[in-house]
């Protein structure tokens, strides 16, 4: 059924589907939305690539935490 992919005609029903639902009047600001958050999602990409640190993400920090020995965790101290 779905041998030959995206044809032309699929896109062009897509977007007449976008336009009735947000109206031509609100799709140059749709676009210009979702191209910043594109370029903020690739700069923070390009942010955890380069500071390995952050990039390790959650799953490196609890590992630091298991590795660590009972007597060297400090518990948090409740403010008074």
């Amino acid at each position: 059924m779905l041998r030959n992919g995206l044809e032309p005609w699929h896109l062009l029903i897509v977007a007449i589907v976008f336009i009735v639902m947000f109206g031509s009047k609100k799709l140059p600001d749709t676009a210009r939305a979702l191209g910043r958050s594109m370029r903020i999602l690739k700069s923070e990409a390009q942010a955890m690539k380069a500071d390995p640190q952050v990039g390790e993400g959650a799953e490196g920090a609890a590992a630091a935490v298991r590795s660590e020995p009972a007597a060297d965790r400090r518990e948090p101290v409740a403010d008074r």
